[in-house]
């Protein structure tokens, strides 16, 4: 097969997760500029996102149904979605937008540790050695203080989950379509949710939403979830967790201009903004030309 060919599917599936990366990005805009509490924002997110995906279903006349083990294996990946969203969105109203994207960066770091070991494959020394300089590209951009300890660790927790759930897709595309992938995480997301509101009576007048929510909620659950979930999920059919979890930290990079772009903190951006960002941007594309050649070592 010619080498143009073979490479077309590869760099449609990263267009589509940088394009997926940089609507994720807006999304801690969108939870900073929401009034509600984390729980309750969560909780319509998911609720949108799934009614969403059935509606489309419906409307295409798409089957979706899936046998029991995958029912109950996509339901309790939904309980990891929603503790990540619902410790994202914490971290946001505990810190700043920023903060809680400069931790979710660490989802390259627990990708690289927890996937050989899921998967039971040797750990990567090069992932490794890409998660670190993630890492240390967002702590030049921030220097952490203490009265942001409560964000930070509901940012890295939040960073745990994601790590674990993308792992999960990563297995499940293989077998399934991404919406209908979507549709059940959202689905197990919703019902592990409320169960947790009703048991610590969440639902309260903190579920009252002002105008501007109506509009941010459904911007959120439609396009930064429903949308944004199943394109995240399906490029998985041909990169690696590890690699999605490498362009994802992307992320805080779009996510934190947009925040000085919308909350007109442009002045802020410093020369740490910038070396930390050169160093994530250099080692996001720099590792597959790495992989490629040592790959080409081994094979000599």
């Amino acid at each position: 097969m010619p080498r143009a060919l073979t490479r077309a599917p590869l760099n449609k599936n990263l267009l589509i997760l940088h394009f997926t990366v940089f609507i994720w990005g807006f999304t801690g805009i969108l939870g900073k500029l929401i009034t509600i509490p984390a729980v309750q924002l969560v909780w319509y997110r998911v609720l949108i996102a799934s009614v969403s995906l059935f509606l489309y279903f419906n409307f295409n006349k798409t089957a979706f149904k899936v046998s029991r083990n995958t029912f109950l294996t996509l339901i309790f990946t939904g309980a990891l979605v929603g503790g990540h969203w619902i410790l994202f969105f914490l971290s946001i109203k505990l810190s700043t937008v920023s903060v809680s994207l400069v931790c979710l960066s660490s989802i390259t770091l627990f990708t690289a540790v927890f996937e050989p070991l899921i998967n039971k494959t040797r750990i990567s020394k090069l992932e490794i050695i890409a998660g670190v300089l993630i890492i240390m590209g967002i702590l030049i951009i921030f220097k952490f203080e203490s009265q942001y300890t409560m964000g930070i660790i509901a940012g890295l927790t939040s960073a745990v989950f994601a790590s674990l759930f993308s792992i999960i897709n990563a297995r499940q595309v293989k077998r399934h379509e991404a919406p209908v992938i979507a549709f059940y995480e959202l689905a197990g997301a919703f019902a592990w949710i409320s169960i947790f509101m009703a048991l610590t009576h969440g639902f309260n007048r903190s579920m009252l939403l002002q105008h501007a929510d109506i509009g941010y909620l459904f911007l959120l659950g439609t396009i930064c979830t429903s949308l944004a979930y199943v394109a995240g999920v399906s490029v998985m059919r041909e990169l690696s967790a590890f690699r999605v979890a490498l362009i994802t930290n992307l992320e805080p990079v779009y996510g934190i201009i947009m925040s000085f772009v919308f909350f007109g903190d442009m002045n802020k951006m410093t020369a740490g903004f910038w070396a930390g960002a050169v160093i994530i941007l250099s080692t996001i594309f720099l590792f597959p030309v790495a992989k490629k050649q040592i790959v080409k070592r081994k094979n000599r």
